[in-house]
């Protein structure tokens, strides 16, 4: 250890320097806290004040009863006029994929109905995907749009793994976001499963509504991000 120094900060550098270096790579666990005070000669409690300081900025993070991790690097998710899954992930220079889990058509609540202005009970198509950048689920969606307009959308979404390409070969060339309503959850079970993360850990979620040129609505959208991955970035409207 380096004299003038206080050894927890000494602890927090050289860990910093593995995590730099790539030894502990975004996602990975570090060694237990009685590992870490082997390696550095140190009591656990200096070991984590060093642990601490590196969760204080953004670098590990803590699960409870499972133990610290290298966070996982985020990406600026834009939620403006325009949203769109591929176009934002890319644009952060990370590989988006689309994995459809289920297309149906199924009868729609209130909330879908005075969403999409449609009667209670009519069929909407419901596409359920899970967002994914660089292998990783970063968001779970349920999307729902009237099936009157878009009986035929099921097999394009499949085709293409793009609501977006799907439209447009429906002739919805372009659309934009009329309204976005964003909130923290605690997540589900099958959430957590989904999204690959343990339970409990907080969840981003944004319920939004598209319409096409004629400010008609097309769909009903609401995603559910895993929020150590996301930071939901608000455009202004224009």
């Amino acid at each position: 250890m380096v004299k003038g120094i206080a050894i927890w900060k000494q602890i927090e550098q050289a860990l910093l320097k593995d995590i730099t270096a790539g030894t502990y790579e975004p996602g990975d666990q570090l060694p237990t806290e009685h590992q870490l005070a082997t390696r550095f000669g140190v009591n656990r409690h200096t070991v984590r004040r060093a642990i601490s300081s590196l969760v204080d900025q953004g670098r590990l993070r803590v699960d409870q009863g499972r133990g610290t991790f290298v966070r996982e690097q985020t990406v600026e998710y834009p939620v403006g006029r325009r949203v769109r899954f591929t176009q934002s992930v890319s644009a952060a220079h990370r590989m988006p994929n689309r994995e459809i889990l289920r297309a149906e058509i199924v009868r729609c609540d209130q909330e879908t109905a005075d969403a999409l202005k449609i009667a209670l009970g009519s069929k909407v198509v419901e596409i359920q995907s899970l967002g994914v950048m660089d292998g990783k689920p970063l968001s779970y969606a349920i999307s729902q749009f009237p099936a009157d307009r878009f009986a035929s959308l099921i097999p394009h979404v499949k085709d293409t793994k793009s609501i977006t390409a799907a439209l447009a070969r429906l002739g919805v060339s372009d659309y934009t976001r009329a309204s976005t309503r964003i909130s923290a959850i605690a997540p589900t079970a099958e959430l957590s499963r989904h999204l690959q993360i343990p339970y409990g850990r907080p969840i981003l979620q944004t319920e939004g509504v598209d319409v096409d040129a004629n400010g008609d609505p097309i769909s009903l959208n609401v995603s559910q991000f895993a929020g150590d991955r996301i930071q939901l970035l608000v455009e202004p409207a224009g």
